[in-house]
């Protein structure tokens, strides 16, 4: 079995957001918090995963990736905190999804 990728969201204790890409969310989490994350999570903490998103595949997760990284902060903050029955980040207030009901995903765990 391949690995499972997927997007996710940290909220820094500064309150800032950060957006990524992964094949491994709790290594991934482990690096930021040691400092051999981004450099924009260091010294940022404490970091907490407020959004994980499943991706196919590394494609399909870097496309996601910088769809969320373009949605507004409020528009990624809502979506993180609305919980289940949403759609996902990387559609939030987008006009193309309005148009697409390919993607009905929920905030879940990649896990």
């Amino acid at each position: 079995m391949g690995a499972r990728w997927c997007v996710y969201i940290l909220r820094c204790g500064d309150g800032t957001l950060y957006t990524g890409a992964t094949n491994d969310l709790e290594a991934r989490v482990a690096a930021h918090r040691a400092g051999r994350g981004a450099r924009y999570t260091r010294g940022r903490g404490p970091l907490v995963v407020v959004y994980c998103e499943p991706c196919a595949g590394r494609s399909e997760a870097l496309s996601t990736e910088m769809r969320v990284k373009r949605r507004s902060r409020a528009a990624k903050a809502a979506a993180c905190a609305v919980g289940l029955d949403q759609r996902p980040v990387s559609e939030a207030s987008s006009r193309a999804s309005r148009d697409s009901s390919a993607r009905t995903a929920t905030l879940r765990s990649c896990e």
